[in-house]
């Protein structure tokens, strides 16, 4: 069965564009031009993958109040914004409310789907991972990669198919310091440093909401992050 992708963008013939050659790459796409479309049809059936803009028409902020909403009932639904919107206040903004990608229009199309196959490839590799590496334990942590859930202390914590690929290559060598690019390189995707830096206080803020005291994701300056503690 095809995975299904939905395209939550105003502009008719450019989404007509992308549902084409998302088509034409085996995907079913449905395409909705504003935000209480999309939430309707939402409520009824999740996408595999949603491609949003973040204006709607009028609804200035439509794309973002979207992306709060489906994070709220869905953490782990991979989640790209394409935008002509490129301000690094946009991109940050996109990316603190879940987003695991924020692409700008100016994108080319083999570029655009190259990151969205490479996307779902990660939500594919973490839901079948090998044997040896279905359950990770790090003291109080538990990721469970089939699953892909995340526990602290016994408690869910919510994380995003990039925040637990990040979680998952800080913990699975816990101890070793990761740099920027690694971390990008391990999250399969293309961010700049201060993209990266936003997706770590949004995962330590998660698990932080759970934990107060919690600090196992610790900054080696200069150099990049480590999962505190001694692998296992």
């Amino acid at each position: 069965m095809s995975q299904h992708i939905a395209i939550v963008e105003d502009e008719a013939a450019l989404a007509a564009n992308y549902r084409d050659a998302l088509e034409r790459q085996g995907f079913s796409v449905a395409i909705y031009d504003n935000r209480r479309a999309a939430t309707q049809a939402f409520e009824q059936q999740l996408p595999d993958l949603a491609i949003i803009d973040v204006g709607l028409g009028d609804d200035i902020e439509g794309g973002f109040e979207l992306c709060r909403d489906l994070r709220s009932r869905a953490p782990e639904l991979p989640i790209v914004f394409l935008t002509a919107r490129d301000s690094e206040l946009d991109i940050i903004s996109g990316l603190r409310l879940g987003a695991d990608d924020y692409l700008t229009k100016d994108i080319s199309q083999a570029h655009m789907l190259a990151r969205i196959v490479a996307l779902l490839r990660r939500v594919k590799a973490l839901r079948a991972p090998e044997a040896s590496e279905h359950m990770i334990e790090r003291g109080p942590l538990t990721l469970n990669l089939e699953r892909m859930t995340a526990f602290w202390q016994g408690q869910a914590i919510d994380l995003t198919v990039t925040e637990l690929w990040i979680v998952h290559a800080l913990a699975r060598h816990a101890g070793h310091v990761k740099n920027r690019q690694q971390l990008m390189d391990a999250a399969n995707v293309v961010l700049d440093d201060n993209s990266i830096t936003s997706h770590i206080k949004r995962i330590r803020r998660k698990f932080q909401a759970v934990d107060p005291n919690f600090n196992a994701v610790e900054t080696a300056y200069g150099m990049g992050y480590r999962w505190a503690g001694h692998s296992q």
